[in-house]
Formats: C-alpha cells, structure tokens, sequence
C-alpha cells in the first residue's frame, strides 16, 4: 500500500527540502500545495479570472488563499494521483481545519489512516525568518538554496541546475512575520485535531542542517519496513 506523508512547520522549517528528499527515497510523489497555488494564482492566463486575481493578492500578501478553493483543487488533484498508483508527500497542506476535516477522511479513504505519516518540523520564529531571508529559488528547476550551507555568500546559479536564482515575494521578513501569524492562528490548531483522531504523528527539532533532520524522520519508516 503506498503511503502518505504530511509536513507542518513554520515557513523555513524545511518542509520543501525533506519532502523532495522523502518523496525520492520512498518513491512517493511530492505534491508542493504553495508551489501548485503559487504557480495557479500567477498564471497569465488566467489573470482574467476575478476571483484568481483575489487569491493572487492574498498569496502574494503571505496570507492563506480561501480554503474551499484550496480543497477543491487539492482533493480532485490527490484523486487522480491515487488512481494513478501514487503514494504521496504534502508539504504544509492541508493549512487549516477546514481542509483538513475534509482531506484527511479523503486521503484515509483512499491510502488507509495507518499509512498516513505526519510530521512537525519545529524551529522558533527567529529562526524561521532568518533561514527564509536568505533563500533563494531557482527559476528552472525550483531547487531552493540555503545560504547558511552554500560555499557562495551570494549565488547566482542553482546547484542542480545551473539555472538563474531569484528571491521569493513570501521570503522578505515583514511578509514572512504575516506567515508566521497565519501558520499560528489557522494551521497549528490542526495539531489538536490530529492526535483526537489519533493519527500517526511525530514533533521533530527541524534546527540542524537537512540531512539531521532527514534521518529523523527517515527512522520511522526503516522501522516499520
């Protein structure tokens, strides 16, 4: 039975990195929920549409998008990827109660709730805004560089790739400092929700370098092969 496996954390916590690194070791597919309505709510195309539009200023504005937006694109998504026989990794998502009193019996339904993994990458809020200050993503691949681990103080090109970096609108500190407060007041609650239903779930120390905190989470699946 493939797996599903849920990343919390603040913004800078590391939820994309260990979901890539994840998905690729368990043969799972990383489904970026920020990056899928980061790339929906910016599409040219679709710019004409008023409620896009709304959902864009939001975004861009570090505050959650409409939830029942979120979740109608999210389950149809997650629904075609179990009919395609995919296991899969969420980074940060479902981001409020709402969507996840409504995804979670989805995705039991369809993976079962014993292989649903969830997992809260914990660091403090200065932390958080001093690691997304200095990130930088590239424009090709999506590779996002950590400067604290770079041998360049000021990178151009992406490691993977060779493609330009660019800095995100969300990664400036007043926009990250919105983050904070949203992650706080709308998916923290979550917390609470998960251990009632008693959902397998695991706090993790997401300070240290990726490959620490990888191996950490890493763990609890080695025990259960």
């Amino acid at each position: 039975m493939k797996k599903v496996v849920i990343l919390y954390g603040p913004p800078g916590s590391g939820k994309g990195t260990q979901a890539n690194i994840i998905a690729n070791k368990l043969n799972l597919l990383h489904f970026d929920t920020g990056k899928f309505l980061e790339n929906l709510v910016h599409d040219p195309e679709r710019q004409r549409e008023k409620f896009v539009r709304r959902e864009r200023m939001l975004f861009d504005e570090g505050r959650l998008v409409t939830p029942s937006f979120v979740l109608k694109e999210v389950v149809d998504k997650v629904k075609k990827l179990r009919r395609a026989e995919w296991g899969v990794v969420f980074s940060g998502s479902p981001r409020t109660m709402y969507e996840a009193k409504a995804l979670l019996p989805v995705l039991s339904k369809l993976y079962g709730k014993k292989n649903i993994h969830i997992f809260l990458l914990d660091i403090p809020p200065k932390f958080s805004i001093k690691r997304n200050s200095k990130r930088l993503v590239c424009e090709v691949c999506g590779h996002m560089v950590l400067s604290e681990y770079h041998p360049l103080s000021a990178p151009k090109n992406c490691p993977m790739c060779a493609g330009p970096l660019y800095k995100r609108t969300l990664d400036t500190p007043d926009i990250i400092k919105v983050r904070l407060k949203e992650y706080e007041k709308r998916t923290l609650p979550i917390l609470e929700l998960l251990k009632k239903k008693k959902y397998h779930f695991q706090i993790i120390d997401a300070r240290p370098a990726p490959h620490k905190v990888l191996k950490k989470i890493y763990a609890n699946f080695k025990k259960a092969a």
